[in-house]
């Protein structure tokens, strides 16, 4: 069970490197947000791994509201992209 840990945790480490790497050189104000919300994806997802390794349900308060923060976040930018592209 450890090495799966390891290597989930190795595999969300090169993901969030990926997203940040986007998020800094996006062509576009759409490309940032989704890779902003690709990084909240797996930060949740790593909470995740780390509550299976400690066998802990007291993370999943803290999963729900980084899912919710990064649902508020892309649907406000998408709303504002929305918007702006209209006039």
């Amino acid at each position: 069970m450890t090495a799966v840990i390891v290597y989930c945790f190795a595999a969300l480490a090169v993901s969030a490197l990926l997203c940040t790497l986007r998020l800094v050189r996006g062509a576009s104000l759409a490309d940032r947000v989704i890779a902003l919300d690709s990084l909240l994806i797996v930060v949740v997802a790593a909470i995740a791994t780390d509550a299976a390794r400690t066998t802990r349900g007291t993370y999943l308060e803290a999963m729900l509201v980084v899912a919710l923060i990064a649902f508020i976040g892309t649907s406000t930018v998408a709303r504002f992209i929305e918007r702006r592209g209209s006039r």
